[in-house]
């Protein structure tokens, strides 16, 4: 696979760096938020508003990240990496699929719930626990890598494999920082819940 990898190209490591910038950026940036209300200050004191911005540069963003993505697949050489006709139809069932996980989840959590809306204090009643998430814990993030790799299978691109790969590093140490965080943003709210109970 390596041989058939240009690293010289610029939109390689564009593509890589807007893979990591994502997840570490929201993550830096919804911290900040938890901490200081820095988004929340900007929209006077609107959560809710300053969550639905969140949203809209995290989509944004998302988007551009996959344009990079498609432009550094396009500028790699391309191998055949399967057989016909599975050359066509496992692509296009990883992104059909990867693009269920991805959508159902937004559906199941709602924006607030998709785009770290705990992070702004709009917290969930209860854990989503229907599709996809009885099915993956982490259904968007797999759905995401999912589809990246159907990317590369389709336009033949070796590079993409070590990109999807790369992907799946990525968000495996994003939920390491997320998971762990948002856990005690529940458990802080569960505690001040119970106290505020004690003293009624």
């Amino acid at each position: 696979m390596l041989p058939f990898v240009d690293w010289s190209k610029e939109s390689l490591w564009i593509s890589v760096f807007s893979i990591a910038f994502n997840p570490t950026a929201w993550n830096i940036v919804a911290r900040s938020e938890y901490r200081n209300k820095t988004i929340t200050r900007l929209f006077g004191g609107n959560t809710r508003l300053g969550c639905y911005f969140l949203a809209i540069l995290i989509f944004t963003f998302g988007i551009v990240r996959d344009s990079l993505y498609q432009k550094a697949l396009e500028d790699q050489p391309r191998q055949s990496l399967l057989p016909e006709p599975y050359n066509v139809l496992v692509p296009g069932a990883l992104f059909i699929v990867g693009q269920t996980f991805v959508l159902t989840s937004t559906w199941a959590l709602g924006i607030t719930g998709t785009f770290l809306g705990d992070y702004f204090g709009i917290l969930m009643d209860s854990r989503v626990d229907g599709f996809p998430f009885n099915v993956l814990r982490d259904p968007m993030y797999v759905g995401s890598t999912m589809c990246f790799a159907a990317g590369a299978l389709w336009y033949e691109r070796p590079a993409g494999l070590l990109i999807t790969l790369y992907v799946y590093v990525v968000y495996l140490i994003a939920l390491r920082f997320e998971g762990p965080f948002t856990d005690m943003i529940y458990a802080n709210h569960a505690a001040t819940a119970s106290a505020s109970k004690k003293e009624l």
